[in-house]
Formats: structure tokens, sequence, C-alpha cells
């Protein structure tokens, strides 16, 4: 057994323990101790408690409110086999084996146990699968730890595969593959490889259906569970395994349960797959591809087939191009495209653009440049090419600069050394994933420090950008009925035809001559790295100014000792949210906000600092984050913008193009996002329908700003939150500079509210007793799914009833997923989770299905309630102990950086509720809670039919369904449900919850 970690290469704040081991049977495996993991205390088990947070999140769909970071100890399995190892005719069998490796195994065969122990403890579990490998992973807290590594190894020892359960999941792959179907970024995706060379394996069909696993197969008399056990034992051998353990206990104790657990993987001496040369040959080269969207837009992508950067990853040549041609600050392609515009009328070709390497592998890979156009930029196209070429042309004659590689290196050293901390769950599927592609001493590393500057190499990556070797995916509606082939996966239309160098060369000598240069030094780089002793240990957030303009809340970091820092600044205006028209408007000031930033901020970005400006409900909101040595600087600028405004007329139209096609793309949004949308319309007051939105949207110009904007801000308040490695004196020198460049002067910009202006976040109130249903035909009649969200409205906030709901949650989801996803296979997409709208907790289902229409899902998830009930009553005082001290467990996780914990207390601050002490004081809850509390809780607010049940059903009928939609609108109600017809003529009806912001202080709990 090989052991090491000395000559692994991490980061100078980290102070994590790592040793590389090797396992007799060749499994690699990364051990990380990190005693600080856990910090949580034991529920005494004398005292019986409760329940988990609020992740009610399907185990291996979507991935919901990961910044709550409720992670403990990790692990991540990456498997050398992907989907370039499907066997011809059964494509998707990798990812398939994926599915079914969670299912069960001989020493559990109980079908979900794994999963089911996992949620029990606090964690989640998931997996993907790629190219040449599949990654398994999963948390749980940290005294659960060893039992679940137990039960993931059998993942790769000798998992069973049932005859039932492998049709149940061919049905599930078929599920995800159905919500892939109309979404773009997948059909654009497979677009790019099935032009490409059919004997290469990038040009196959990676997901699976029901197709490819169940109908193809039997015609041709295999049997997919057989071919699913032969490739399992042809291609999961333990010497293409990458482990990797993250968790609190020492090396020593980890490498122990790692030999004894993963000891018994096989070892069938398997080679990693490998397919030598390009996917492209040159009838797949300098090609023009138009390709019909779903969505209203136009894109225009360029690829080229380059050398892998990986067997160049210190060179950086691929990073190094992509800084260059991605830049976005005068003198660079993005800059020169946004001034652009046809004839007088300066309009704007592009609203984006970015430049990098994709995905690849050692054999081939490519380089990548995505440009969203406007109209104008449409019409346009062969300009923006030969522009991008002109482009490539100036690097070439400029040579390759050591003082900008010099500059990016520097970045991306100070990035790496003073990276924050992240989940474990998300480091640990990092670093396996490095494993494979990376020696030992940069699996942390990975391609992410450029260090050896090699002008050849770099010359070499730049001389493969070229004209021959181009391929270019034009995309746009505007190509509907000139399109004459079809892609078979995805039906996406699409025509093909040469462009010859000559033909590109006449773009570039016709493209417009500007003034393209390369970008200036980075002024932003910070140089000052010091961290500051916080005089005074303040261990929350303290109001340190109050006033008739602003407050201020502050927060010294205590925790994470980094030089960064963190400033929210909220924007309150009565007049941001009056009518439709106002939200549109407040919404184009911040998008303009941010593009008159863009070029002097894009060099704040690359140095990391981060700005963003964006609306909400009562008016707009300012976040700068990053580095604190020179975000002062940043956010003077911002504030100065913002100060004073003035409408571009040119970039007024600009964004509102944007703004007018996000709209319209609305109704490509799925199913189950539409119901979400839906339920927060009924449930959220003065908030305004896109509908709305879009129909004023249309006559607003640019004069409608310029007078909306002082209008805007002559009446507001400001609520400032300032966090990090700053000092008291600084905190209220900015706070004081921030309110004079609004208030203060002969022409203050903005007065204080007056106290009857002062907004706040109402929620409407579901009668006790009741269920409301709104069903509505999907706003893509092309689109099979259907969805629910079947909403349980509970209380206001509460440390009791939250801790109650929590633990019902952590509880029900798993049992919810099972019965619901994986026993009935009503879809991929089947969730349980809480809700939160402004300190209102409830509980909801959302499910999407093409098998059923939402009035049966909403009819199976009530079934789910009452089968749960009496799973809940028989459980037993020990598993309810287990739970409560899982939930307990992730309360008093970590927070793992300064991020995370500013968003934490800042949503304790926009909410209301100021309880900065929450996981202490649920805690303390939950330490008391009994369970005859929670069954009391269960049968008051969750069970079927319970006296003080408020409950939404939100129904969105796709077109399989849509004949059901009248049937169900006929049916006669029951007394205590009722449909609602008019979402506002509702809304106005119902009371509203009583909201934790008061006037310029907040209401307390």
């Amino acid at each position: 057994m090989a052991v090491g970690g000395d000559e692994i290469v991490k980061p100078r704040t980290d102070k994590r323990e790592y040793r590389r081991i090797v396992l007799s049977n060749s499994l690699q495996v990364l051990l990380i101790s990190d005693p600080e993991t856990d910090k949580a205390k034991r529920f005494p088990s004398s005292i019986p408690s409760q329940l988990s947070l609020f992740i009610g999140f399907c185990m291996r769909s979507i991935s919901f409110l990961r910044s709550l970071n409720l992670f403990q100890s990790s692990a991540s399995m990456s498997v050398g086999v992907g989907a370039f190892s499907d066997p011809v005719g059964l494509e998707g069998l990798a990812h398939f084996l994926e599915h079914m490796l969670f299912y069960a195994s001989d020493k559990y065969p109980e079908e979900d146990s794994y999963s089911k122990y996992i949620s029990e403890h606090g964690g989640k579990t998931n997996a993907f699968t790629a190219s040449e490998k599949t990654n398994y992973y999963f948390d749980v807290n940290n005294d659960c730890f060893e039992d679940a590594l137990d039960r993931f190894a059998q993942f790769f020892i000798k998992p069973l595969m049932s005859a039932d359960a492998t049709t149940r999941e061919i049905k599930a792959v078929d599920s995800e593959n159905q919500k892939n179907l109309l979404s773009d970024i997948w059909r654009m995706n497979q677009l790019q490889k099935h032009v490409s060379s059919e004997g290469h394996p990038y040009h196959k069909f990676s997901t699976g259906n029901w197709d490819t696993l169940e109908v193809r197969p039997k015609a041709k008399g295999l049997d997919t569970r057989q071919e699913l056990i032969k490739f399992y034992e042809e291609h999961y051998s333990a010497n293409l395994m990458h482990l990797v353990i993250y968790a609190k206990e020492s090396l020593d104790q980890l490498q122990g349960i790692i030999e004894e657990k993963f000891q018994a993987i096989q070892n069938h001496e398997k080679s990693c797959f490998s397919f030598p040369g390009q996917p492209c040959s040159s009838e797949h080269l300098q090609i023009l591809v138009r390709a019909v969207p779903i969505q209203q837009g136009h894109k225009l992508s360029m690829v080229w087939p380059i050398t892998p950067g990986i067997l160049h990853y210190k060179e950086g040549p691929a990073r190094y191009l992509g800084h260059l041609i991605g830049h976005e600050a005068e003198g660079s392609v993005f800059y020169v495209l946004k001034t652009l515009g046809a004839y007088i009328i300066k309009t704007g070709w592009a609203t984006s653009l970015s430049a990098g390497e994709g995905d690849g592998t050692k054999e081939f890979s490519f380089f990548n440049v995505s440009i969203d156009l406007t109209d104008a930029g449409h019409e346009h196209m062969q300009d923006v090419v030969g522009l991008l070429f002109k482009y490539i042309l100036l690097l070439q004659q400029s040579g390759v600069c050591k003082w900008i590689f010099d500059e990016l290196a520097a970045v991306c050293q100070t990035e790496f050394h003073y990276q924050d901390k992240i989940p474990p769950i998300d480091y640990v599927v990092r670093i396996s994933s490095h494993m494979q592609k990376y020696p030992p001493e940069d699996w942390l590393v990975g391609s992410s420090l450029p260090s050896n500057f090699n002008p050849g190499t770099i010359q070499m990556f730049l001389d493969q950008l070229s004209q021959e070797s181009v391929r270019i995916f034009w995309i746009s509606k505007n190509f509907e009925g000139e399109a004459n082939m079809v892609e078979p996966w995805y039906g996406t239309a699409y025509s093909i035809e040469k462009v010859p160098t000559s033909m590109i060369q006449n773009w570039v000598q016709s493209a417009p001559d500007k003034n393209l240069h390369l970008p200036l030094p980075n002024v932003f780089v910070p140089t000052d790295l010091s961290v500051k002793d916080a005089k005074e240990k303040v261990v929350l957030p303290t109001l340190l100014r109050k006033s008739s303009c602003l407050s201020l809340w502050y927060k010294p970091d205590t925790m994470f000792f980094t030089p960064k820092a963190y400033i929210k600044i909220d924007f309150s205006c009565p007049l941001a949210s009056a009518s439709p028209e106002a939200s549109v408007l407040k919404d184009i000031f911040a998008r303009l906000l941010m593009d008159y930033l863009n070029e002097y901020a894009y060099y704040a970005q690359v140095a990391g600092l981060y700005y963003g400006i964006g609306k909400t409900n009562s008016g707009f909101q300012v976040t700068v984050l990053g580095y604190n040595h020179k975000l002062r600087i940043l956010l003077e600028t911002v504030i100065e913008k913002i100060a004073t405004f003035k409408v571009d007329p040119d970039r007024f139209a600009v964004i509102k193009e944007t703004v007018m096609k996000e709209y319209e793309n609305y109704k490509f949004q799925q199913p189950y996002q539409q119901a979400m949308y839906y339920c927060s319309l009924i449930l959220q007051d003065q908030t305004w329908p896109w509908m709305e939105e879009l129909e004023v949207l249309s006559q607003l110009q640019a004069d409608d700003l310029a007078r909306f904007t002082p209008m805007m801000m002559s009446r507001a308040f400001l609520e400032c939150y300032i966090a990090g490695n700053i000092e008291r004196d600084e905190a209220e020198s900015i706070s004081t500079q921030i309110e004079d460049a609004f208030f203060k002067g002969p022409k203050p910009i903005s007065q204080p509210l007056f106290s009857s202006q002062h907004l706040t976040n109402r929620v409407v109130k579901l009668d006790r007793g009741m269920d409301y249903i709104y069903p509505v035909e999907g706003l893509n009649t092309k689109d099979e799914n259907s969805a629910l969200v079947h909403y349980i409205q509970v209380h206001r906030d509460d440390f009791k009833l939250n801790v109650k709901l929590q633990l019902f949650g952590l509880l029900a989801k798993q049992a919810a997923f099972h019965q619901l996803r994986s026993v009935e296979q009503l879809g991929y997409i089947t969730v349980l989770m809480q809700r939160n709208d402004s300190g209102i907790r409830g509980l909801q289902f959302i499910i999407q299905s093409t098998v059923k229409g939402p009035g049966q899902i909403d009819l199976r998830v009530k079934n789910f309630l009452s089968m749960y009930e009496s799973k809940l009553r028989e459980m037993s005082n020990d598993e309810f102990k287990s739970n409560v001290n899982a939930l307990i467990d992730m309360k008093l996780e970590k927070l793992k950086n300064l991020r995370e914990e500013s968003s934490l207390y800042w949503r304790e601050i926009s909410d209301g509720t100021l309880k900065f002490d929450r996981k202490e004081c649920e805690v303390a809850a939950l330490r008391q809670l009994t369970q005859d509390e929670l069954l009391e809780f269960f049968n008051d607010y969750i069970k079927v039919d319970a006296p003080q049940k408020r409950t939404l059903s939100i129904r969105v009928y796709g077109s399989p369904h849509s004949s059901e939609l009248a049937a169900d609108r006929s049916e006669q109600l029951p007394p205590n449900c009722f449909e609602i017809g008019d979402i506002f003529t509702f809304r106005r009806s119902q009371p509203l919850y009583g909201s934790f912001r008061g006037g310029v202080g907040h209401m307390k709990l």
C-alpha cells in the first residue's frame, strides 16, 4: 500500500490534513481530515427530540437551497467509465446503471435503504454520468459516517439489480430525458455532437430513454437487465476508481475505515477508456450550422477542435486565450460588439460573450466562443464572425505577452490560496473528478494554477483557432421553415453548409474597423491580503447606526479570517412597486447600471471582486463582495453611477429587447417552474404577473425611464449590511458616505420615507380547513409534462412550530421520493421541501410528470400522506431520537465562508425576524420536543382533512392531459374545496399575515 500526502499542493490557509493511499486492490483514495467539520453537540439519549432543517429535496433530481450549507462528512467515488463506453444500440446504459446502483445491495437488500439511511441522518446523495466517468457522492451527519460508508461501498462490491426495479428505473430515465427535450441547452449540445464523426463516441446520445433501453434491445432479443449486469462486471473495476473521504476523524482512523470497507471491491485490471483522435473530420470543419431553438433569442457559437488543455495544464494556454477573447473591458471584442450598431442608430450587436475550453478528454477538446446576439447583431452575423477573427489576428500580431500571463497567474495564485471553504460534498466531487486526470500533487489544484510561461504552447493553441477549422453554430427562431434536417434525439431542426476560407476572409475584411486592443494592467489586483484583528469579538450582527435615512448592520469576521468583505445595500423605494410599469422600469434601471459599470468593473471581477445590482419587490439591491483591499473603490464607483444615473437611449433599447425576450420565453419554462410561479403569485401580495409586465414593456421608451428614476429615488430608505475584514470605523465611514451621496447636498437625490411609506412583504393567509385549487393549462402546448405544486401553509415564524415542520420534512422527504418517484414512477422531478415566504412557513410537494395529469398526482400526494400517517405513528422512540439528533447536527454545523454567513444573516434582516441566534434557539426547541407533540402537529396541520390544514394545489396541465382540465373543472367540489378562477380577485378577498418588518425599526418575534 502506497501512502503519501505531503506532496499534495494545498492552499496556504488550508488547515486540513491530507493523505493519499492506494489499497491492495489498486483503489486510489484521498483522505481529508477536518476536525472543524463537526461542531454539533449530541442530543442526550434520555430526552426525546426531533428534526431536519429545510431540505425537502429530492435525492436525485434537483439541487435546491444549496446556499444553506447543511453539510457534514462526505464521500465521492469517481468511476472511470461513462457514456462513451455505452454499447452500440444501448445508448444511455452507463447513465441507467448510475440510477440502478441506488436501489439495493446484497448486504442491504431492502430497496432504497441507502438513500433512506442518508436522509434520516441529515444528508443527501446524488450522482452524475459524464463522458468518461461516473461520480457517486453523499454527505451525512458525522456520527453516522462509518455506517453510511459501509452502505455506499456496496455500490461497488455487490449491488442488486432486480428485474422489477430495472423496468421501473428505465421509466425514470425516460422521464429525465422527457424533461430535457424542450431545453435548448440539451438540444444544442446534442446537435454539436450529431455534427461529428459517427464512429466517434462523442457522437453518441448519452442520456438514454425508453426506446434505447427497452424497445430497441427487446427487438434485438437483448435483456436490458443482463446487459446492465454485464456492463457493470466489465467496467466497474477498483483500479479505475478514485475515492475521496472528508470527515472529522484523524487520518489514521479514516485509513482504517477505508481499508475495512472498500478492500472487497474487485480489481479486474481494466484499462481506462481511450478513443484516439478528434471527433471532427474535415467534413465537420469550416461549417455553418443554422439551428432552430425553442426559445426566443439569437446565439452564435464558434467552436474549434484544439489540443486538450489537460496536456499543458501548468502552462494554461486555453485559460490565457479565454481570458483575452472573453474580456469585456474597453478594446475587447465584447465591448466593440456592445457599441456597434446598424446604420445611424447605435443599438449594439451583443448582450454577452464567453470564451474558453469546453469539456473534453485527454484525446480531444474544443475551444468555444459563445455570443448572445441582439436583433441587429443577428442581421450582422458575418461581421460578428469577422470581428472575432480580427481580434484573433491581433493576438497573433501582438505575440504572447508575459505580463498578461504573469498577471493572470498572480490572480489565480491569490484565488487558490485564499479560496473560501465550500461544502464538503462539493469539495469531494471536485477532487475525485481531478484524480482521474492529474498527478497526485495537483489533485487539489487541477488546472487552476498556471505557473509555467511557455509562449510556444500558447502560440500553438492560438494557431488552432483558425479559419480552416472553425465550426459556426448560428441559432435563431428566424430559421424556422428554412432548416431541412432534423437531429434525431431531440428533434432540433437545422441546416448545414460549408464556409470556405475565402468567404470567412471576406467577412473579416468587411467587418467594422474598430479599436480592438489588449486589456490594460489590472489596477484591482489586491496586494494587501492582511487579516485585521477584530477589536470587538462580535458574534452576531450589530445595529451600528439607525436614522430616518439608513440603518447599518455590522458583523466583523470572527470565524473565517480571510481578507474578504461583504456589503449589501437595500434601497427601499415605495414608487418602485406601484404598478407593472414601475416593476419593469426598475428592472431595466438595475440592468442598465450593470451595463454601464461593466467595462470598468470587469477588471475588478477578474481580480476577485464581484458586484451585483438587481431589482427587489420594494426597490433594488446592491451587493459587493470579495477581497477587501480595493473593494471600497469599486463600491464608490457603483454608488456614484446610481447617484448620477442618466438613460442612454441606445443601451435602453438593447436592454429592453433582452427583457422582452426573457418575458416571451416564460412560456417555455418547465411546467413545475410555472406551477411554482403561480404559487408565488397567489401567495405574495403586491406582485405583478409577467403577462401584464410584458404588455406594458412594449410601450415603454427611454424617456419613461428618465422620468421614472428620479421619482423612484425621491423617497427611499437604505438598509446596509457590512461584514468581513472591515473594522467598525470603516463600516461607519462607508455608511456615512452612502448616506451623503443620496440624502445630503443642496439638491439631495432622496428624502427619508414618511412613516406610512415603509414597505412590507405581506403573504396571503389561507383559510383553515380549506383546499384551494388553481388549475391552468401549460404555457407551451408542445410540452408533454404536467406539474403539481401541493402547498401546505402551516404557520408564521415560531421556533417550536418551525422545528416540528422541519422534523416532519426530514422524516417524510425520502419516503415521499421513494413512493411517488421510485415506486409509482410519477416523474423524475419529485420533491418534498419546505417553503418560507417572508417568515410564513409551509411544506410543498413538487412533481412533474408525463404519465399522469396534475389532478391524479394530487390524489397520489394525499394518498401518500394518508399512508405515511401510519408510519409516523408506528415510529419507534429510537428512530424519533435519531432523526432529532440528525436535525440538531445539521443546525449546529459550522458555516463555511463569509458569503454563506452573510446570506444567512441578511435573510433575517430582509424578513424582519432578526433572529440571528436562530439555530441555537431552534436547537433548544428541538431538545424539548416530544414524539407526541410531533404527532399532534401532524394531526393539526399536515394530515389529510386536518382541522387547521391550509392547502393550495397548483395544477399545470401539459398537452397529453389538456382534456382532463375541463373534466376536472366540471367536477363537483366538496364544501371545503375552492377553485381559484382569477388570482387577483382571490388575493384581494383573502386576509394577509402580519409582517415582521415594522417602520424604520423591525418587529421582533
